[in-house]
């Protein structure tokens, strides 16, 4: 298979269209290795419009919706950035080119491990594989600039908002009241005095990630 082909068609035929033009994003997009990411089975997937399974009920997300991830994170200085739902490590090396340091964390054990071995083959050493609870977030490494759960939620932890750095901004995927499955792409901002405002970017429809314990939610 031609990977420069596939991934060349990807971003000029499914990004592009889906209002991914930032030339950072669309740059970074290009170095990007995504096959390096997919499980051997599926590799001849990793270019397509298709979330790819990862086992135990976890997927990777399709290209279009990890672009707009990054796109709602352009321009943005990043030091510190948390990610929930490690699962194959991509989206967390895609952070990991922009971010000083990133934290991602995974409930399951066996993607944990499968996130730090495809992230050591790629020589990014700065991004930290925890295995837990990540709807908990990480208060000995916050505040965070950036926060994005790669998985849908019912809403949003309060305990991952309060982690947020000032200035900083949340991305996650959120159940539409009344219309589901159906989720919006939700960017939450901390604003100053600890105000926040948030807006959603696009409709679609991911897995949910795992929660395994009661929180408190917001937004």
């Amino acid at each position: 298979m031609n990977f420069e082909s596939a991934r060349h068609h990807m971003i000029e035929q499914q990004l592009r269209p889906w209002c991914i033009t930032d030339p950072e994003v669309i740059e970074q997009l290009y170095a990007d290795r995504r096959e390096n990411f997919v499980p051997e089975a599926y590799r001849a997937l990793a270019f397509a419009d298709v979330e790819i399974p990862l086992g135990h009920g976890a997927t990777m997300l399709p290209p279009k919706l990890e672009g707009r991830i990054l796109q709602a994170l352009a321009g943005m200085p990043l030091r510190r950035v948390l990610e929930v739902g490690a699962g194959s490590g991509h989206m967390a090396a895609l952070l990991a080119q922009r971010a000083q340091e990133v934290w991602t964390i995974e409930i399951e054990p066996a993607l944990a491990d499968l996130a730090r071995t495809n992230l050591a083959n790629a020589e990014i050493d700065n991004v930290h594989v925890e295995t837990g609870d990540g709807l908990a977030g990480l208060r000995d490494q916050a505040p965070f600039d950036a926060i994005v759960l790669s998985g849908g939620v019912r809403e949003i932890p309060r305990l991952l908002i309060d982690q947020l750095a000032e200035g900083g901004r949340l991305v996650a995927f959120v159940p539409l009241p009344g219309q589901e499955p159906l989720m919006a792409l939700r960017v939450v901002k901390r604003l100053s005095g600890g105000a926040f405002s948030s807006e959603d970017l696009l409709e679609t429809i991911v897995p949910m990630l795992r929660q395994p314990a009661a929180k408190q939610f917001i937004f």
